[in-house]
């Protein structure tokens, strides 16, 4: 290892992307992804002392001594930043694809890579098979691929059929089919969708799987442009959710499904987690409430609890307000919409969580509204208990275990955060003038 790898780690963003490991000929040996290039890149280069207490406190089984090697080639590292996982998964596999590094393809044979075929059908169908099927079924056929796991590439074409639903039966018909009823197939032997359309989402696919993403996302704002310039808005809306969605892609199982069971397959080196510790992953809470006066300064907040600093707690250069513009009067839920559709008309990173101080109007109202912009984002709804000395928790979705001390921590953060922004404009309306 050279002595200035651990110094450009220092360096590296924590932020997703492809690393690519170098030896002292610069040939290319080894590459992956990661959420993080800094933190994974410099789990790599653990100390002896710093991997004995990350494998305590994740219960992680380490083969130490064949990374070692591996380590010991490595001379310099290269990263290649990307928006989101799902783009560092596209560009890890056509890096591999390209330069075949040798602790990523030894061992392996063309058999037992996987291909990703459309079929050529009125409404294709994608189907994935390894080298050996792939070859003797469709000799011919453009393949998409080869792709080093057949379980990734099945994680990210079924991220990718939550933003450009496919029909995936043999059968020419949706009787029946569970995917159709919760969205995932758009139903076009049901009628639900017409021929063009429905080649738009299998380009849609076909474009991320080429590494085209950026063009993928001109083209839908100029089509969603043209749809609101002929004032067909319903059309314009779901092309802008499709755009929001590839901007928001939840994508964190590509990580944990592979590289957090670290395997190089020539020197069968890996690392293997039976259990996730939320120390270790980014977790990151939001937590909102409303403040007003009989109706009058409504404002909305936004805290952000996170384990940037290895606990969980606040963290205030995160945290957002919001002046209510659409709401007059005491409505709660309905100022507590308009904060949420504001806070994902941005680009901001979306959240493992997300805590309202409210009952169950606030949480139905919050579902249509992720529903709206196609995220899966667990909900808890916040409220005092009868006896005021318990919370009344509502959840939607797989809500991680948080001590009450922390929910209720955050909610009083939400709170005091909105009542000291509400407290500021009444102060301006009574100095001569309030800001919008």
């Amino acid at each position: 290892m050279s002595s200035n790898i651990p110094k450009k780690i220092k360096s590296f963003p924590n932020s997703p992307g492809v690393y690519i490991f170098r030896d002292k000929n610069r040939k290319i040996i080894y590459v992956g992804k990661a959420t993080s290039l800094k933190d994974r890149v410099g789990s790599y280069f653990l100390t002896d002392a710093n991997l004995r207490m990350v494998c305590e406190s994740t219960n992680i089984r380490i083969n130490r001594r064949p990374i070692e090697i591996m380590i010991s080639e490595v001379k310099d590292i290269e990263i290649k930043k990307t928006e989101t996982v799902l783009e560092a998964y596209i560009l890890e596999q056509e890096l591999i694809k390209k330069f075949q590094p040798k602790y990523n393809v030894d061992g392996k044979d063309d058999k037992s890579f996987s291909y990703v075929i459309f079929t050529k059908e009125d409404f294709p169908r994608i189907l994935i098979f390894r080298g050996r099927e792939q070859k003797f079924l469709f000799p011919t056929k453009k393949t998409y691929g080869p792709y080093t796991s057949k379980k990734q590439i099945e994680i990210a074409l079924k991220i990718l059929r939550k933003i450009f639903p496919y029909h995936n039966k043999k059968e020419n018909s949706e009787k029946g089919c569970l995917d159709f009823q919760i969205g995932l197939c758009p139903g076009p032997y049901a009628g639900a969708i017409s021929k063009s359309d429905y080649q738009k989402n299998i380009r849609g696919i076909k474009m991320i799987l080429e590494g085209k993403k950026k063009s993928l996302l001109a083209k839908l704002k100029k089509e969603m442009a043209k749809y609101s310039k002929k004032e067909e808005f319903e059309k314009a809306g779901e092309i802008r959710n499709k755009i929001f969605a590839l901007q928001h892609i939840r994508d964190i199982a590509l990580i944990s499904s592979r590289d957090e069971k670290f395997q190089i397959t020539k020197s069968k080196l890996q690392i293997k987690s039976k259990s996730q510790n939320p120390k270790i992953q980014n977790m990151r809470i939001e937590g909102y409430d409303i403040s007003n006066i009989s109706g009058k300064f409504n404002v909305g907040s936004m805290v952000v609890f996170d384990n940037s600093y290895g606990e969980i707690g606040p963290n205030k250069s995160q945290y957002r307000k919001f002046r209510i513009k659409t709401i007059d009067g005491t409505n709660d839920v309905g100022a507590m919409r308009e904060v949420l559709m504001r806070r994902f008309e941005n680009n901001w990173p979306l959240p493992n969580l997300i805590l309202l101080d409210g009952g169950a109007g606030h949480l139905n109202m919050a579902r249509r509204i992720l529903k709206n912009y196609k995220l899966e984002i667990p909900l808890l709804a916040v409220a005092k208990g009868p006896t005021r000395k318990k919370l009344d928790l509502r959840t939607f979705g797989n809500v991680p275990k948080l001590d009450q001390n922390i929910i209720e921590q955050i909610r009083n953060e939400a709170h005091r955060f909105a009542i000291g922004y509400h407290r500021k404009l009444r102060g301006k309306e009574f100095l001569g003038g309030v800001d919008n």
